[in-house]
């Protein structure tokens, strides 16, 4: 196991340095820059910006650099935010979009197993139905309608909850964001679980278990759930490096300080290095939850050995 752990790793570190050398020159060959849009600047005083960052060097030197400093963990300056580096923004930002992501993920998870297992003990009746037609609504609903909604009807209408805001981490701030978060993963979840768990208890040894008289409980939970989450363990790995690193949309509206809403101000504003910095971290983060759910697979699956 430690063996195939290695190995992992290993491959990993090709497959970022493709991640961070693409996104690099792509970020980069585009018109315009960081310092392009500021209104009023004087061309010498653009040009005294950029000797300052290096953005006045080649690109190819700039690439070096900024590898370089990546290797020693070292994202680099905020261009747009001078006062921070790119470092310190995540150290800000990261904890409160893992906290959301987190939370949104294990009540996906839970909630939608549960809908999908009901589901799939009522086949073809009307909680399945029901499973499925909110399903459906719950996957093709965006987040950016389903986050005006929650702030309409629980902010404005019932007054239950605040519209926007951190609020230092209060659960009350969090309720709005996690479940714009999660609904869509739950319905996900959902769907995946009924369908992995009716095809699981067809299965010989749930036969065989039913056979032997024991209870439904037993059958469910001891023997078809082990079976039906193979499935759940596949989506968990790229759904949580997507939650965990932050929702774009959900962060800008609920005007949440994650890594996700300072995201787009880079990408508005053209700040390189914190666009770079947020790539690596989401490329960092699907890379380790996919090595996971791998050895998760040999824990659920008696079958799979990475001998």
């Amino acid at each position: 196991m430690l063996r195939y752990v290695f190995r992992r790793l290993l491959t990993a570190i090709p497959t970022l340095f493709v991640i961070v050398t693409t996104a690099f020159f792509l970020i980069r060959v585009a018109p315009g820059g960081p310092f392009n849009q500021e209104r009023g600047l004087s061309p010498e005083i653009k040009a005294n910006l950029d000797a300052q960052f290096g953005l006045g060097d080649p690109l190819w030197l700039q690439y070096v650099h900024y590898l370089g400093n990546l290797l020693r963990g070292n994202f680099g300056p905020s261009y747009n935010m001078p006062d921070f580096t790119v470092g310190e923004l995540f150290a800000k930002g990261l904890p409160i979009s893992v906290q959301l992501g987190a939370s949104a993920l294990i009540l996906a998870l839970l909630l939608g197993s549960v809908l999908g297992t009901i589901a799939a003990l009522n086949q073809n009746k009307l909680a399945d139905y029901s499973v499925i037609a909110l399903a459906t609504a719950g996957s093709t609903i965006p987040t950016f309608v389903i986050a005006p909604v929650i702030q309409l009807l629980f902010g404005l209408t019932w007054k239950l909850l605040p519209i926007g805001g951190w609020g230092d981490g209060a659960l009350i701030n969090k309720i709005g964001p996690v479940l714009t978060l999660a609904l869509p993963q739950i319905a996900i979840v959902a769907r995946l679980m009924r369908g992995s768990m009716i095809e699981s208890l067809r299965s010989h040894h749930i036969r065989t278990a039913r056979a032997l008289g024991l209870s439904d409980w037993s059958v469910v939970v001891k023997h078809a759930l082990r079976g039906a989450i193979l499935p759940i363990v596949s989506f968990t790995g790229p759904a949580a490096a997507a939650l965990l690193t932050g929702s774009v949309i959900v962060e800008t509206i609920f005007s949440i300080p994650g890594v996700g809403r300072h995201f787009v101000v880079a990408a508005l504003n053209r700040d390189y290095t914190l666009v770079m910095g947020t790539v690596v971290v989401i490329a960092l983060f699907t890379i380790i939850f996919n090595l996971i759910v791998d050895l998760m697979y040999a824990v659920v699956d008696p079958r799979v050995r990475y001998d």
